[in-house]
């Protein structure tokens, strides 16, 4: 073998050795499923009952023109319980508690709306969802699919209690892509949505569309499609609010960074996980909530989960005990079947220990 020959063989042997180990995949099984919906399922949500976990409800989104366009409300056997139809090709949605109104303090889901550029606002109760919507029209100085809203998270704050939608448009431009709207009783029954700012930075690859918020510390993440997840403070008048704080999770998908759920315990620990869109059997990857000591903004990669799900698109989570979902529950779209798999969160923890 010649020199030139040694050298560039050597060469790939430490280019090789350079490269980035691809994360183990460990595979979970779902627990549930819920009925399929008609035509296109796209996000879920959890809303916890207050004093009854088992009777708690999941919601997902049936992702198509009016009238058929949907969110729809299952019980935690994944029977199909109430079809809130008429929305017009919904896509994202998200649930917050203890929104206050002139007739007291009650819990929401919100929608968004694409094609009539507004959220939805429903009331939930174990009784399922019921349209309080105001005044809601979001993106108003922006144009074509600049101002059509996909993502949307809510966010209370614990000062107040004031609650702000953050939403996501189709396209957006490289700064200032969210759009953050406060939520507000109009003193008849219904909700308006009021603007507040725009934030957060864009690679301008893909879209973003999946947005989550952790209200206990106040941070809100979103998943930058072809990029990375971003991190930002939740408060518009806070004195971090318009600075990145963190931006992770930028190697190792292979699809599209899609939904984003946090599995928040009340220690301040826990887990933020974000889905690589991938068909016939999405990933999972899973990171650590609160950052490392003395960086509270760097956010470990523990690991990659899988389940079977088609193509996930929406994903949620949740910590808290929920029927028999014992130590909490994870939602994830499957596109094929056009439902959403359940799973519990002890088969996920265990996986992410092995």
């Amino acid at each position: 073998m010649t020199h030139r020959a040694w050298v560039a063989m050597l060469c790939l042997v430490a280019a090789a050795c350079h490269q980035p180990t691809a994360p183990q995949v460990l595979d979970v099984r779902a627990s549930g499923q819920t009925d399929a919906v008609t035509d296109d399922p796209d996000d879920p949500a959890v809303w916890v009952h207050p004093t009854d976990d088992a009777r708690s409800l999941i919601l997902g989104t049936n992702k198509a023109k009016a009238p058929t366009g949907a969110l729809v409300v299952f019980g935690l056997d994944g029977k199909t319980r109430q079809t809130a139809a008429g929305l017009d090709r919904p896509n994202n949605v998200d649930v917050e508690y203890g929104l206050k109104t002139a007739r007291g303090v009650i819990d929401i889901a919100v929608v968004t709306e694409r094609l009539q550029r507004r959220l939805r606002v429903f009331e939930v109760s174990e009784r399922g969802v019921a349209d309080i919507t105001g005044d809601t029209g979001v993106f108003a100085d922006r144009a074509g699919e600049q101002a059509a809203p996909m993502g949307v998270s809510l966010y209370r704050r614990p000062g107040d209690g004031v609650i702000f939608a953050i939403v996501a448009p189709k396209e957006g431009p490289r700064q200032g892509y969210l759009g953050q709207y406060r939520l507000e009783d109009d003193g008849k029954g219904r909700i308006n949505a009021r603007f507040v700012r725009y934030f957060g930075s864009f690679s301008g690859t893909g879209e973003i569309e999946a947005v989550a918020v952790d209200d206990a510390p106040g941070f809100v993440y979103y998943a930058d499609e072809g990029d990375g997840i971003h991190k930002y403070a939740a408060d518009p008048d806070g004195a971090a609010a318009g600075t990145e704080l963190a931006h992770f999770g930028r190697t190792g998908f292979r699809g599209d960074r899609e939904g984003i759920a946090i599995y928040a315990r009340e220690d301040g620990t826990g887990y933020l996980l974000c889905t690589d869109q991938i068909p016939g059997n999405s990933e999972y990857h899973v990171f650590t909530r609160e950052g490392a000591p003395g960086q509270p903004h760097e956010h470990k990669a523990l690991g990659v989960i899988r389940g079977g799900a088609d193509s996930t698109d929406g994903l949620e989570v949740s910590a808290h005990r929920i029927g028999s979902f014992q130590r909490g529950l994870m939602v994830a779209m499957n596109s094929g079947p056009k439902n959403f798999l359940l799973f519990r969160w002890e088969d996920i923890e265990a996986a992410i220990r092995r």
